[in-house]
């Protein structure tokens, strides 16, 4: 038998059929919903009067539009948004499908909320119709995001037709340097291969920098990937994962544990597999990273310069530049650090895990935010929440000058009220930059949740590392 690859295991699981030499039917393990992409499909299926063929292998979350204000209950008052939670209320109703409604105790972002419950697991396929859901490679998990036609095909046949992707191996060895992130080694790698780096592909992170890396370090890694253009992204699952999936997958008992655990430990790319593209990197060359322009991949260490037109390999890619300093306000060869920031937010299905809000109150404990700095912290779900509140975390940033607020998807994408204003800037700890993002005319940069919380006390864009040396 041939020598197969981490995807090529995972995807060989789940064929029903072969169409043909590029195309397969998947059978789909899990299919998570929100509010904004399951209308549409919810209502093909009633005009055709098809159920929802495996009702509790879906999971329906509202996220996207929700307010975070800190109120109970929760309200929305947006009567677009409320009609989308109130169509997907009714759908999953009607269809049996469970429900985390704007007030249920386990509401918050679907990529946060579906691992915390130990519904992810390794060998799985996991759809949503969300980009990021690439998440779930973290834990070996095939996940990738699927449109709204796609949605309706799951919903009624528990499969997908589904185009085999190239492979991909990303190898990176070396000890983190200090102040740096897995926020920071993902920048940083689509910086280099840039954001059609890894378009088509299926991208599996290998090495000593993985292998060291938290399960949840590694969901921050594998949901970004999509923004190099890979359709999924994988790590092989190991001890780290086992020990995250079987803390939070409660319902499996010691004999159901124990068939798992034979079938996952050989979710590993075979030895001597081949790769249709590899690419190795040194973990001692990665900085703390920020963008500086409108796409993940104009992004650079800290400590360096914005870059020029004249230094661009081709005519498009110095306009794409000039294009980008003109939207965000910038000058080239200018030091991004000092940049003045007018807000801050800490969150998104990127960087809204408990992990990430502990690194935020270590760097905060004894500070404040800076005056005209408006900062928020916004849980990436309700078990979250709770769990920095028990942990004093929320308090902390609360008396620190941090907005803490209800989970949800929030300013990530600015479908709800927490929107950027026209010119205001944002360090954001989320995965998109682009024109508009967070708000029309509002200009991003990306960051890690340390970087976010040292700009929010100084004001400006600041290396976290000279922060913290200060603070010795």
């Amino acid at each position: 038998m041939s020598k197969r690859t981490l995807y090529q295991k995972l995807v060989d699981s789940h064929v029903v059929t072969r169409i043909d030499e590029q195309n397969v039917l998947l059978y789909v393990d899990l299919h998570l919903m929100n509010e904004y992409t399951s209308p549409q499909a919810f209502s093909a299926l009633a005009a055709k009067a098809r159920p929802v063929r495996r009702p509790r292998q879906q999971l329906a979350v509202v996220s996207h539009i929700i307010p975070t204000h800190a109120e109970s209950p929760r309200v929305i008052r947006d009567a677009a948004s409320l009609l989308q939670a109130n169509n997907l209320a009714r759908n999953c109703e009607q269809a049996g499908i469970e429900l985390h409604a704007a007030n249920d105790p386990l509401q918050g972002i679907e990529h946060i909320v579906a691992p915390e419950r130990g519904l992810i697991r390794p060998g799985m396929v996991v759809l949503c119709g969300d980009s990021h859901t690439t998440t779930y490679g973290a834990l070996g998990a095939l996940g990738f995001g699927i449109g709204t036609s796609e949605v309706e095909h799951v919903l009624a046949t528990q499969t997908l037709v589904y185009r085999v992707a190239q492979t991909m191996r990303i190898t990176i060895d070396g000890a983190l340097p200090y102040g740096t992130s897995s926020k920071d080694v993902i920048l940083w790698i689509i910086s280099r291969i840039g954001a059609q780096g890894a378009r088509g592909y299926a991208v599996e992170f290998a090495g000593s920098t993985i292998a060291s890396l938290s399960a949840e370090a590694r969901m921050t890694l594998c949901n970004m990937t999509v923004e190099a253009g890979a359709r999924a992204a994988l790590i092989a699952p190991d001890a780290i994962t086992f020990d995250y999936v079987r803390a939070h997958a409660t319902s499996l008992d010691d004999a159901a544990w124990a068939a798992a655990m034979n079938d996952w430990r050989e979710l590993k790319s075979d030895a001597g597999a081949s790769f249709d593209a590899e690419h190795h990197f040194d973990a001692h060359d990665i900085a703390p990273f920020v963008t500086w322009g409108t796409s993940p991949d104009q992004a650079i260490a800290v400590d360096q310069r914005i870059p020029n037109a004249a230094a661009q390999k081709t005519p498009e890619a110095a306009a794409a530049l000039r294009r980008a300093l003109d939207y965000i306000g910038l000058d080239a060869d200018q030091p991004i650090a000092g940049t003045p920031i007018d807000r801050v937010f800490i969150g998104s299905c990127t960087n809204g895990r408990i992990e990430d809000l502990r690194v935020v109150a270590a760097i905060v404990r004894g500070r404040h935010v800076a005056q005209g700095v408006r900062a928020m912290i916004v849980p990436g779900s309700g078990s979250v929440r709770r769990q920095a509140e028990a942990e004093g975390i929320a308090a902390l940033l609360r008396d620190a000058g941090f907005e803490w607020r209800e989970p949800g998807c929030s300013m990530c994408l600015a479908m709800n009220d927490d929107f950027l204003a026209v010119g205001e800037r944002c360090a954001s700890t989320t995965n998109r930059n682009f024109e508009g993002r967070q708000g029309r005319g509002g200009r991003t940069h990306l960051m890690s949740p340390a970087m976010a919380a040292a700009a929010a006390l100084t004001g400006r864009i600041t290396d976290v590392r000279t922060l913290e040396t200060q603070s010795c």
